[in-house]
């Protein structure tokens, strides 16, 4: 796994993310971790996993409405 070292942060940030972590239970490094996964989602995964519900609901037979075309249809109203 990858190691990520970071220079010359400031002093009150890092008062802050020790703040942040204590407050959620976690050690630094382990809050420091969670805020940059968070920050960086796994888009490509959820479009993996998008694409199999799709598929999934794809096969049951039921015909599935455009939701753009529902709200434009509410707009005519």
């Amino acid at each position: 796994m990858a190691q990520v070292l970071v220079r010359q942060l400031n002093d009150k940030v890092v008062d802050r993310l020790k703040k942040r972590a204590k407050e959620h239970g976690r050690s630094l490094q382990s809050e420091v971790k969670t805020i940059l996964e968070e920050a960086v989602p796994d888009y490509e995964g959820a479009w993996k996993r998008i694409e199999g519900m799709r598929k999934r609901l794809g096969k049951s037979g039921r015909k599935f409405s455009d939701s753009a075309d529902l709200i434009r249809e509410g707009r005519d109203r």
